[in-house]
């Protein structure tokens, strides 16, 4: 069902409107070819890809139209791989968001379709492990043991099978759908190897559903952005993270930033070149995006790490390249 952007105004608003609907539309001027509407800028922008970077997107979308209001705007979270596969290498979209850096193929895939995707690193995630509040037998995990968890090779039944002192209770697991960006980036940095994961996990694209399963279940676990955390912290409880023997680091901005926190990572935007190049509606559309990144609301009503000034230079030098 469309949700107006309009109605945004908050962390918990942003996000459980991500959590319940696969994508919106602004309503404006419907034309592609950006023309001249009250402010000088018209046409519509599709964006595809990634829930984790969905939140921060529907911001700007909504920001950018109170001046430009004959811009629309047409999101949907495909996830970022299925965003890439299905909409942004065909190049039916403006746009992809993605929480991993674009895969060597997908480049070729987009440079055969006769355009380049345009990177833009413009925020940074602390991926949380959650599990249900009735916990009381674990706060903190390491990665390897996670590792243990998640990996399809013989992968444990019960609590107990990884731990004497735990429960002898069957997991319950959760996490993003295998056409997520966040399952590409946890396969590969904890279980070791991109798409490999034990199957018996439910995978949904509504980062908000995750939280909901886990709170459902006294013995389950899963794993969201940072951002969908924070918008449920009554609801689940987040594990401190250690990684090769050292110290537990609770899942933070601060962590993610400073990259203390072990699973800390970088989220970006694509865009397709030859619709950079063409059209002013969409080239100032990431102009606002990238500046407006470094902007306190990122982390205050969102929940990611926003751009440093040296991350929003380099994104205005990039958009220089393929605009003039």
């Amino acid at each position: 069902m469309a949700e107006n952007a309009s109605d945004v105004v908050s962390r918990r608003s942003v996000l459980a409107a991500a959590g319940s609907a696969a994508g919106f539309a602004l309503a404006g001027c419907t034309s592609d070819n950006g023309g001249s509407g009250s402010d000088g800028l018209s046409g519509n922008i599709r964006i595809s890809g990634s829930s984790t970077v969905y939140p921060i997107a529907q911001e700007m979308s909504r920001q950018f139209q109170q001046d430009h209001s004959d811009v629309s705007f047409n999101l949907t979270r495909d996830g970022s791989s299925g965003g890439f596969r299905n909409v942004f290498i065909p190049g039916d979209s403006d746009i992809n968001n993605s929480s991993r850096p674009i895969a060597d193929e997908e480049v070729e895939k987009s440079e055969n379709n006769g355009f380049t995707p345009v990177e833009f690193f413009i925020a940074q995630d602390a991926l949380t492990i959650v599990v249900n509040n009735d916990n009381d037998w674990v706060d903190s995990m390491s990665v390897e043991t996670l590792r243990e968890i998640w990996s399809p090779e013989s992968p444990p039944e019960l609590w107990s099978d990884v731990n004497d002192e735990w429960p002898d209770e069957p997991f319950d697991l959760y996490g993003p759908a295998t056409t997520s960006g966040t399952f590409d980036y946890f396969t590969e940095t904890v279980v070791g190897e991109e798409g490999k994961i034990r199957s018996d996990f439910e995978g949904t694209e509504q980062d908000d559903q995750i939280a909901q399963g886990v709170q459902g279940n006294e013995y389950a676990m899963g794993y969201l952005p940072f951002a969908y955390y924070t918008n449920n912290p009554e609801e689940v409880k987040a594990l401190s993270i250690s990684s090769d023997g050292g110290d537990p680091v609770e899942p933070s901005l601060e962590g993610a930033q400073s990259g203390d926190y072990p699973l800390a990572r970088p989220l970006f935007f694509y865009a397709n070149s030859n619709k950079l190049e063409s059209k002013n509606h969409l080239q100032e559309f990431v102009r606002f995006y990238v500046e407006s990144a470094a902007e306190d609301f990122v982390a205050e009503d969102i929940g990611y790490v926003p751009s440093s000034q040296d991350m929003v230079d380099e994104n205005l030098s990039t958009l220089e390249e393929y605009t003039g």
